[in-house]
């Protein structure tokens, strides 16, 4: 299981830049102008993890399968696309479907790429997408929440339970704050029901800042305004340079690091951007390994063993047994399974086991 991005944000930001230099395609149209991105475009990549190299190498298998994640690329928004302006509607409806938003912010002076509100100020564009989005739950929940009040007048039960977190998400929308503020203070059922809302500031948001090749190291004065932003809402922000995560995807591999190296970074901005992501919807990565392929596999954190086995196939999680389950240190440290059997590191674990980021997993079930 990886997890489905949103990459939003104005029009001439560098969504489509980043989105083509993510998944090394040509496939989105990096225009400068307004609403080259019609259609979503959507793009699975490999998540980097220098993990599966290591146990690959000591169970000696024949293949790498990396976990992957899902980007995709969204129609630039403008201000009035709650009412329907430019690709209003579209733009609302195709956020609804993914997990997060990555929302790609302009953190670069260039006099040659246009600015459809004619300045750079990534603080007040998250602002404007921020407002629109707000405005769009505002008029879904007041809608809503008058046939909610009425049902549990009625003593309706399923209206009682939604009613609460309605009208907190009513609040907050109406204070001008997004509704993911929330998350924060609700217990797991309160973030069930808030879920079965869809509301898209309900969404988790990772801010990047697409700075000038120059500041892709340390980042800009824009960068640590978007930062400060980020901290006040419990969002995320990553310093990234799509110009530098475009020209990265057409190297060959081998030139990779020296590249990197000549541009004062240590890793490609990917990278970065999916450790953040990780972070954000806190996912965690284990492993399957034998001789034929090793291979990642994403859970939500709290995930127990019977989910993990679901995540491979179905039939795992209905007729689970147990998980023999060894931990990464100590099977990279002692060598692989056999030993990690023998030095009692090797453990059996049952329905109850809630999985661990890096767990190596082998999975006993009824056919």
């Amino acid at each position: 299981m990886g997890f489905r991005c949103g990459i939003v944000g104005l029009p001439n930001v560098g969504k489509s830049t980043l989105f083509n230099a993510l998944t090394k395609t040509a496939a989105a149209a990096a225009a400068n102008y307004p609403f080259c991105t019609i259609e979503p475009n959507t793009g699975d990549v490999p998540v980097p993890d220098p993990r599966l190299k290591d146990i690959a190498g000591i169970a000696k298998s024949a293949n790498i399968l990396p976990t992957r994640i899902t980007f995709v690329d969204i129609a630039g928004l403008v201000r009035g696309a709650s009412k329907g302006e430019g690709l209003g509607n579209q733009f609302l409806a195709n956020i609804r479907e993914v997990d997060a938003i990555v929302h790609v912010l302009r953190c670069f002076e260039d006099d040659d790429v246009v600015h459809v509100e004619g300045r750079v100020d990534p603080v007040a564009d998250a602002e404007t997408v921020e407002t629109e989005l707000m405005l769009s739950d505002l008029e879904s929940l007041e809608r809503r929440i008058v046939a909610t009040r009425k049902k549990a007048t009625g003593k309706d039960k399923e209206a009682i339970q939604a009613l609460p977190v309605m009208e907190a998400a009513l609040a907050k929308l109406q204070n001008g704050e997004p509704v993911r503020v929330l998350l924060a203070g609700m217990d797991a059922e309160e973030r069930s029901e808030l879920k079965t809302l869809n509301l898209l500031t309900s969404k988790p948001v990772l801010y990047v800042c697409n700075v000038a090749e120059d500041d892709a190291a340390s980042g800009n004065a824009h960068s640590q305004a978007v930062a400060a932003m980020a901290q006040k809402q419990g969002a995320k922000s990553v310093v990234i340079s799509a110009a530098i995560e475009a020209e990265i995807a057409q190297l060959p591999a081998e030139e990779v690091g020296d590249y990197l190296e000549a541009m004062g970074l240590t890793e490609p901005g990917l990278d970065r951007l999916i450790q953040a992501g990780y972070s954000l919807l806190d996912l965690i990565t284990y492993f399957t390994a034998g001789p034929k392929e090793t291979r990642a596999w994403t859970v939500r954190r709290g995930a127990k063993a019977p989910q993990a086995a679901g995540v491979i196939h179905t039939d795992f999680e209905k007729g689970f047994i147990r998980a023999q389950t060894i931990a990464f240190d100590d099977f990279v440290s002692l060598g692989g399974e056999v030993a990690a059997k023998e030095a009692g590191k090797a453990r059996d674990e049952g329905k109850e086991y809630v999985v661990q980021d890096g767990d190596i997993l082998m999975f006993k079930f009824n056919n």
